[in-house]
């Protein structure tokens, strides 16, 4: 009996979680501020955001592109989003547009355009080292990225509902289905139509009376249900058909016609495309192919005969570090793409949308943001607690107000204080870490381990 009526002569003692005494569940500073959208932790893939700090530039991009109906023939097709620090990377672009694109892909960027525009939006980013340095390459970044999106079985889910409701208007729709993803799962599987006693190859034939549809080629997917009596063809089989596709034309009429007939045919008008990290693409090239790049891009933006080129569907947006310009200068007026979309313009067009530097008032913005997301209680005094407001500024100025350098500083000063007996970080305390050389500085990777380049003299010498 003596194991349920004695107790041990100690008992551990439960201490305080390491950040508790700050109010915090843990650090919520990410160690490496390099934005990673297929992360699960919220400090790194982007979720963390302060909306106020961009107003400036999401309202320009709502009044000059999202606003703009994508019928009107002179809606703009290419802009350009341009870092105004020569500071070098992680300003907030990424985070930025990571947030842009969720907003309009939550319900197709109806809410957003004011129900102006049925679009959505992808962010691409080039692959490092010259890997993307040919339009081809280009091409492929671009489809893949709508492949990943599942915009396909998105489109073919609209094409099939409307085809049943078009050849049963009895047919209903809030009965059969509980929400959009039942929708979807249901009108894609070739089980649910028979049980449903619907013939797959009469909504088929419904769906190619689209007059979008009518120029595909035969061996289209959409085209190829004769050899599918078990299952409808899925966005999978778009995707073998792309591999199967050769480089070059074929490819290229694939994503910039096909494609979009495709969704023009289930009500989407619009695609907006955010290309970051766009210099590692011309930082790669010869100025030949610089020209040959930017010629390619004007074909199929505004002067080929490809559908996208016809209607304005996809509207690009390249997303440059201050300097990179100076570097396709020569490129965008040899091809004619500084006549379609200027970026030397003197003055301000429209298509560029400035992407300011942080303010103070900014970055307090932001370093709460990201300390309240781990409050373990949130009051109304909780501020920028546990550090004090001049500290902050410091950390912003010494860092000389880039979003990634100050929360990288954020997280190695608060890793500090909570080793040391330190419950609250003022300026003092940041001083003198830097001047204590016992104190190892903790290695780490990412966006600021980058190396340091001077985009100002970059761009004079290719001036």
């Amino acid at each position: 009996m003596d194991k349920y009526l004695k107790r041990p002569k100690t008992q551990p003692a439960i201490k305080k979680g390491r950040f508790e005494k700050f109010n915090l569940s843990e650090n919520p500073f990410p160690s490496s501020p390099f934005v990673n959208p297929e992360s699960n932790d919220a400090r790194s893939n982007g979720r963390i955001y302060e909306p106020i700090i961009r107003t400036q530039e999401l309202s320009l991009i709502k009044q000059n592109f999202l606003g703009v109906p994508q019928s009107d023939p002179n809606h703009l097709r290419l802009g350009y989003i341009v870092d105004t620090s020569y500071i070098g990377r992680g300003n907030g672009k990424s985070a930025f547009l990571v947030n842009l694109q969720k907003e309009i892909n939550k319900d197709f960027g109806l809410s957003i355009s004011t129900g102006v525009n049925k679009c959505f939006a992808l962010v691409l980013s080039p692959e490092p080292k010259g890997m993307t340095k040919t339009f081809d390459s280009f091409v492929d970044l671009l489809v893949n990225s709508i492949f990943r999106s599942n915009m396909i079985d998105e489109c073919l889910a609209i094409l099939r509902l409307e085809a049943i409701v078009a050849l049963n208007p009895k047919f209903n729709v809030k009965k059969t289905f509980s929400d959009e993803e039942d929708i979807k799962n249901k009108v894609n599987s070739a089980a649910w139509y028979k049980t449903q006693g619907i013939n797959f190859r009469d909504v088929t034939q419904q769906i190619m009376t689209n007059s979008y549809l009518q120029n595909l080629p035969l061996d289209f997917p959409l085209n190829r249900t004769h050899l599918f009596d078990f299952e409808p063809p899925s966005q999978k089989l778009f995707e073998e058909y792309y591999q199967s596709l050769r480089k070059g034309k074929e490819r290229i009429e694939f994503a910039f016609s096909q494609l979009v007939d495709l969704f023009l045919a289930a009500g989407v008008g619009g695609a907006y495309v955010f290309v970051d990290d766009f210099e590692r693409i011309p930082d790669f090239q010869s100025e030949r192919q610089k020209r040959d790049f930017a010629l390619e891009l004007r074909t199929c933006l505004f002067d080929g005969l490809y559908t996208s080129a016809k209607v304005g569907f996809y509207v690009f947006f390249l997303v440059l570090h201050a300097g990179v310009p100076r570097l396709i200068q020569k490129a965008w007026e040899e091809s004619g793409l500084e006549h379609r979309a200027p970026i030397f313009y003197k003055g301000m067009p429209r298509n560029i949308i400035r992407f300011e530097k942080l303010t103070p008032e900014h970055v307090s913005l932001l370093v709460r943001k990201y300390l309240d997301e781990y409050r373990i209680k949130h009051t109304s005094s909780s501020g920028l607690s546990p550090f004090h407001k001049d500290a902050v500024s410091f950390i912003a100025e010494s860092n000389e107000y880039n979003a990634s350098k100050i929360l990288k500083k954020a997280y190695e000063v608060l890793e500090q204080a909570s080793e040391k007996d330190v419950e609250t970080i003022d300026v003092k305390f940041i001083k003198s870490l830097e001047s204590d050389s016992s104190v190892e500085e903790r290695p780490s990777s990412g966006i600021h381990d980058a190396p340091t380049v001077d985009l100002r003299e970059k761009s004079d010498k290719n001036e």
